[in-house]
Order: C-alpha cells, then structure tokens, then sequence
C-alpha cells in the first residue's frame, strides 16, 4: 500500500515538474516574475518548515539565513570576482555554522516556544543593526549586485527564463529532501520532538542533536535561497535580508499552506503570493494600502476556519469522502 503510494506520488510529483518546466515559455513577463516569487517563497518557506513545521520550533528570525546567504555571495562577486554558483555555498556554510550556533545557544539551555522565538528574532535584528555600521558591505545603503549582462556562469540572465528554471530545481530538490526525510527516521524523530518532547526523550531521541541539525538544514537551504534572491533581485540592504519582513512572510506561507506537510509551504505561497503582488499592483494606486488589508483579511480567515491550512482542509475533506464511501447505505443495509 504505501509502495502504491508512494508511485502515485511520484507520478504526479514528475507531471508536475513537466508542466512547470513549459509553463514559462507562454507566461508575459509579469506573470512570469509572479511566478519565480512563488517559487522563491516556496522554497524558503519550505526549508523553513523543516524546523518550524516537522520539529515544532517556530523561528522569527530565519532572515539570519537569508541574509548570510546574500551578502556573502553578492560580497564576494562584486568585491572579489567570485562567482555566486560558488559564493553560494559559502553563504551556506556561513549560514550552517551561525544555524548551529543559534541552535546550540537556544537547545543547550531549553530555549522552546515563544522564548526561541524571541532569540531567533533578536539575533535577526541584531545583525541588521550590525550590517548597517560596517561600510565594508555597504552600511545602510546596502550592495547592488554588479551587472555583467547575459552570462549564466554569474547567475545573470537577459531575460527571466533563466531564473526560473533556477529555482524551479531548488524548490524540486527542496520539496524531495523534505518528502525523503519525513519518511525516514530522522523525519519521525523530528514529529516526536514537536509532539512531546519528554516523551521523545524517554523513548531515546536525543533532542538536542536532533533539532541542531534541523536547524543547520534548515540554515543552509535558507541561506542558498539568499543567494537567489539577491541575484534576482540585484539589491540587497540589512532590513530587505535581515529584517523581520521576510521571516514573517517566510512561516506565513507555511503556516496557511499547512505546518508540517510536504506541499503545505509551496501551497501557501502559490495562494497568497499571487494575491499580495496582483492586489498591490492593481490596488495601491487608488486605495492606499488596499493590498495590505485584502491580504491580511486572507490571512485572518485561513487563521480562523482552516488552522491546520489548506492541506489540513484538503485531508478533511479526503477523509469525509472516505468515510461516506465506507459507510454502508441503507439498500446495502
């Protein structure tokens, strides 16, 4: 049974791949730019969901990651030379060690709920702070990201199509990491730690390894993700990578799609992306601020009639069609 299902995941998880791997070429521009934003955020949020959602630690200062990975490559292409295919992954080791560090810091001394999340936030505004005072990156004014034209060896293309299929690979190989490890024993220690600690440990995890390396993962796919954005993006200063903006944008998407489930960050992000970006586009112009409440009215309602977010509703109604199917009419009575 769980061989079947895992082929019929397979099946649609490959489809999928194929459809979005044609879907740019018959996108316009702007719809096309929407679409590497979802794709982006998804992937963010997903490598946030692995910390926040498998193991129940919600950080409020994954920007930490986010901006690790930016300013070291973005830093190390327009001051050295060095290009951001390599750049990005010394952000992400950079992003590791700081993952590692926060982790330790917090699990050591039994940081969990709110007082984790104060700490990751701090640290977060600490750096953004702390990135404002150094000229060497730009203080307050931030980095541009040097333009050298189309040339794929810097991850800079003419047109969009590059970046897309960029992230297009990152959010497959996010989404596939994920999917492997809540399947695998690891992902299950993760569940037990979000469920019930003292149990958990009573039955032999050892939490404090355990959500570490959930948070060093979880620190190196963010910081890749930097990398990206800063690319795309071409700009980068403390408060668009460091500040609490992007964290909260980050477990939001995860929180409405559905906490702790494989597709759950990407469908958050597919839904809310698309209206925050539509909403500014063709609101702001005659309702100041009409994006922002049409977006948080989105938010308040998923909040109120779907707190397990649109998987969970997904899974109640799979589960009511079950039980119907299952129960017997009164003919068959």
């Amino acid at each position: 049974m769980n061989k079947l299902i895992h082929n019929k995941m397979a099946i649609l998880s490959i489809g999928l791949l194929l459809i979005c791997s044609f879907l740019p070429f018959f996108l316009p521009d702007y719809f096309l730019h929407i679409a590497i934003l979802v794709l982006l955020y998804a992937y963010l949020a997903t490598a946030w969901n692995i910390l926040g959602g498998f193991a129940g630690q919600h950080s409020l200062g994954h920007s930490l990651f986010l901006g690790i990975g930016a300013y070291t490559s973005t830093y190390l292409f327009t001051g050295l030379g060095i290009t951001p295919w390599v750049g990005m992954w010394i952000g992400a080791g950079l992003a590791g060690l700081a993952g590692w560090f926060v982790g330790y810091l917090s699990f050591r001394y039994g940081l969990k709920g709110p007082y984790f999340a104060l700490v990751t936030i701090a640290i977060a505004e600490a750096m953004v702070s702390l990135t404002n005072n150094i000229s060497l990156v730009g203080g307050a004014q931030g980095l541009d990201v040097r333009w050298e034209g189309n040339n794929p060896l810097v991850m800079q293309f003419e047109n969009k199509i590059g970046y897309y299929f960029i992230i297009l690979v990152m959010i497959a190989i996010a989404i596939a990491l994920v999917y492997w490890i809540s399947h695998h024993r690891f992902g299950y220690q993760l569940i037990a730690v979000r469920e019930n600690e003292e149990a958990a440990e009573a039955l032999g995890t050892d939490m404090l390894r355990v959500k570490i390396v959930a948070t060093v993962i979880s620190a190196i796919l963010t910081a890749l993700g930097g990398t990206f954005f800063a690319q795309y993006i071409t700009y980068i200063n403390p408060r668009n990578v460091f500040g609490e903006g992007p964290s909260i944008q980050i477990l939001l998407f995860a929180i409405v799609g559905g906490l702790g489930t494989v597709w759950g960050p990407a469908i958050g992000a597919l839904i809310l992306v698309p209206i925050s970006e539509f909403s500014r586009s063709w609101l702001s112009g005659t309702f100041a601020g009409a994006h922002l409440l049409l977006y948080g009215s989105v938010l308040v309602l998923v909040m109120l009639f779907m707190p397990k977010g649109f998987v969970g509703l997904f899974e109640k109604i799979k589960q009511k069609k079950f039980r119907k199917q299952s129960t017997p009419s009164e003919k068959e009575i």
